[in-house]
């Protein structure tokens, strides 16, 4: 039997490796998921690294725990603002998109590997949803940016279509295992999963909110203790109650991100490093999970199987559900390309594994080759198909503060980052000179990269970034002064 030593020093090398092999792919253009798989893979029992796991149980455990704070990570980068307006739109794709993905890919298996038509299925299931790891990890890490809404679409879309991935799996794997679950107590239990789901990840969002501006810890890393805490209760609550857990916490992330609260740029920094340990921490152990002389024998399967779904039940799921939508058909055809596969379908194929189905083994081997094949088909090449279809839109390098300021409730005072643009009127004059600015504390500026605490005589030039403390009432004014 290892250690303690021995998995946490076998952990941390891997974990070590990947993060610096990372930022090698970044610089490649391949998805970091690949890496984070691979580098399991080569660690696992058939690589070099020899680690012997076959577990499929604890695979599961870890990946079920990772995608909570990978969700409400995801849900607290999520603008409500900018998702609104797609909120139906992705309802129908996370949906009926993904109900009409399952069948496309069951019909496609069942007529031809003649597999029985409720394991065909099955597979259609737990290939059915993106994965929100993949999404948002491919989305940031790449720094694409996307014109109009297909990126708000994206988002939502990939955190809200797990819920019906997961409740199409574990029905069928009910039929399968118990023919007599009938089809209303179907729709009875996936009507009264995500309703549950919602409104226990809104109420529970805004309940957050108020404990954390209303609480006053004596220590600052309690904030984050306590928002860790708080969203594993709300996922092992909504579940434990028979509501999809998945979406209470990717609710309660879009609640949260959308209120004012106490530190929240502390709680946003490190639910995003979280995040990216939860992304690496589960490729890997799938990639140890995995065997790869087991998935030569379904190569031939996977192809056909990966590209059917590719080319002809993500399209289908996609333009049907968005038929009524205002997208035009080259957003559809992107949406479409960027309907990665990751973790989650790894991680609901342990469920047959678990339930004993026959062909449950051959179930995982072609989910995790489609798995492969996706990441380096669709993820290697979105930047490629966005710029041909002129969807591409320049990046918005993200804004870092030198300074921070804690907001307690009562606060009248807000700390915001301005970009001069260029050819703005505020360009060749001093602080002093500016209207807009009078009363208002300049903080920094950040010109170059570098940081500077300014003076009443600072000349301002194109794209320098000002860091003002300013009165909140006045904060819309001074944005729109800049924008």
């Amino acid at each position: 039997m290892n250690s303690l030593e021995t998995i946490l020093l076998s952990i941390s090398i891997l974990i070590i490796i990947s993060t610096i092999v990372a930022k090698v792919s970044k610089k490649i253009g391949m998805p970091v998921l690949l890496i984070f798989i691979g580098i399991g893979m080569l660690a696992g029992s058939e690589g070099p690294g020899g680690i012997e796991f076959d577990n499929a149980s604890i695979a599961q455990n870890v990946g079920i725990i990772s995608l909570i704070f990978i969700l409400f990570s995801g849900g607290l980068d999520t603008n409500w603002s900018k998702t609104k307006p797609v909120m139906w739109s992705s309802l129908s794709l996370s949906t009926l998109g993904v109900l009409i993905t399952t069948y496309a890919v069951g019909a496609f298996v069942h007529f031809l590997f003649d597999l029985q038509w409720a394991k065909a299925l099955l597979l259609g299931a737990v290939v059915s949803s993106t994965d929100a790891a993949a999404v948002f990890s491919i989305l940031s890490f790449s720094n694409l940016n996307l014109k109009g809404k297909v990126k708000p679409l994206l988002e939502l879309e990939s955190g809200t279509n797990d819920p019906m991935a997961i409740f199409l799996t574990i029905s069928l794997i009910a039929f399968i295992t118990n023919r007599s679950t009938s089809y209303i107590e179907f729709f009875e239990l996936f009507f009264l999963q995500m309703g549950l789901g919602f409104l226990i990840g809104f109420s529970a969002g805004r309940l957050m909110v108020a404990i954390i501006n209303r609480v006053r810890f004596p220590i600052e890393g309690f904030y984050t203790v306590f928002v860790l805490a708080f969203s594993v209760l709300i996922y092992s609550f909504t579940a434990k109650v028979e509501g999809s857990g998945f979406l209470a916490v990717y609710v309660a992330g879009v609640v949260v991100n959308n209120y004012e609260v106490v530190h929240k740029r502390a709680i946003y920094r490190f639910f995003d490093g979280l995040a990216w340990l939860s992304q690496t921490g589960m490729f890997i152990t799938l990639g140890l999970l995995v065997f790869p002389s087991k998935l030569v024998p379904v190569m031939f399967t996977g192809i056909l199987v990966s590209v059917f779904l590719i080319v002809v039940a993500r399209p289908l799921g996609v333009f049907i559900s968005l038929a009524k939508s205002e997208f035009n058909y080259r957003e559809k055809f992107l949406i479409s390309w960027v309907g990665l596969r990751g973790a989650v379908p790894v991680i609901l194929a342990t469920f047959p594994l678990l339930a004993g189905i026959k062909e449950a083994g051959w179930i995982f081997n072609v989910v995790f080759f489609i798995v492969l094949s996706s990441a380096i088909v669709q993820g290697w090449i979105i930047s490629p198909i966005a710029k041909w279809l002129k969807l591409d839109a320049p990046s918005k390098t993200k804004i870092k503060s030198p300074v921070e300021f804690s907001y307690p409730q009562d606060s009248s005072m807000k700390l915001i980052n301005l970009r001069v643009p260029e050819r703005h009127g505020s360009i060749n004059k001093s602080l002093v000179q500016i209207p807009q600015l009078k009363g208002n504390l300049i903080v920094t500026i950040t010109r170059d990269n570098n940081y500077f605490v300014p003076s009443g005589g600072t000349v301002l030039e194109p794209g320098d970034i000002i860091q003002v403390l300013v009165a909140k009432e006045k904060v819309h004014e001074l944005k729109e002064y800049f924008s």
